[in-house]
């Protein structure tokens, strides 16, 4: 690997980082309104123990949502659930055990729920790693793009026919996918997605948040032309104090640690866009958007090349396993 190939990817990651906190230092932070109550709607959470995503399940809660949070740890799990418990005593709130780097904990997951004879309303692919060191998951893939990217796409697929059935043209089920502004400078490589020819996680992780948004185009395409009650959409939370900073660099981690309070949002905050997706009322049949601080913002230009939305699904499909469903755009 020359020097320049391994510099450039943390130099981009860090401009586009940078560009996020000078905003949100001078840029008030979108606060989610008072919603209606969203009383029987069902909602998954991934990652939902920690960080954005509890922030996330914390809210659709209280707004009357049963929500099953879904991640890898049973502790912070069933913690997240006595903390919402103790907060909302009539919440309606559930752990369940999902590892997205194996697929066939996403299927078990997956077959746990649609035995429980629950509608879905609400799906939020929050969980992701950032900035990991290389290894790989249990099917073999690149962490970055097998948890953050393939895991979401075989749990959304494999729930795509329950969250079709739970929606009405009235009240759209909704997918929201969490992508993050690395997506700017983010790379998709369809003959080496797993990042083995010169690894760098910062743009292994800027490819894994750049086909998030590229699945969700793609995936919003399908639905709209089959007619179905289910639109998708993605947010960027912004630059966000959680535990994902933790490969920082030396210099990057004394940094956050000086001017985090200051410059980076709070989970809560980072979690208002996520909210606003699953319940705002404005965005109801509204789908293929890239939510930013509230507001629809256009994602990078390689974001809307449908060919490559195209490809990377096929792709995609092989690596989980999965036939393509088929589909022909108008």
């Amino acid at each position: 690997m020359s020097l320049l190939s391994a510099v450039l990817p943390v130099l981009k990651v860090y401009y586009i980082g940078f560009k996020v906190v000078l905003y949100q230092l001078f840029n008030t932070s979108f606060t989610a309104p008072v919603y209606p109550k969203q009383n029987g709607r069902v909602a998954i959470v991934t990652g939902g123990a920690k960080g954005i995503g509890y922030e996330t399940a914390r809210h659709l809660t209280s707004l009357g949502m049963h929500v099953v949070i879904a991640g890898n740890s049973e502790e912070a799990g069933r913690d997240a659930v006595r903390r919402i418990r103790e907060e909302n005593v009539d919440a309606k709130v559930q752990f369940s055990y999902l590892d997205l780097t194996s697929l066939r904990s996403v299927h078990q997951f997956v077959q746990r729920f649609k035995d429980r004879g629950l509608p879905l309303h609400v799906l939020v692919n929050n969980a992701g790693v950032m900035l990991v060191p290389e290894r790989r998951t249990e099917d073999g893939f690149e962490e970055h793009i097998g948890l953050n990217y393939l895991g979401h796409f075989l749990l959304t697929q494999l729930l795509l026919d329950t969250l079709k059935t739970s929606g009405t043209e009235e009240a759209c089920a909704r997918i929201i996918t969490v992508s993050s502004a690395t997506h700017y400078v983010g790379e998709i490589t369809l003959e080496d997605l797993q990042s083995s020819a010169c690894y760098s996680p910062h743009s292994a992780y800027a490819q894994s948040k750049l086909a998030l948004v590229l699945f969700t185009y793609h995936l919003q395409r399908r639905l709209a032309a089959e007619g179905s009650p289910v639109t998708a959409n993605t947010v960027d939370p912004g630059v966000v104090d959680t535990d994902l900073y933790q490969n920082l660099s030396i210099p990057a981690q004394l940094c956050k640690w000086l001017l985090g309070w200051l410059l980076f949002k709070s989970p809560a905050q980072g979690a208002s866009t996520s909210v606003y997706a699953a319940a705002a009322p404005e965005l109801e049949g509204v789908g293929g958007c890239y939510l930013y601080n509230g507001r629809r913002t256009k994602s990078a230009d390689t974001s809307y090349d449908e060919e490559l939305q195209r490809q990377l699904w096929v792709r995609s499909c092989g690596l989980v396993g999965i036939r393509e469903p088929s589909w022909r755009a108008d």
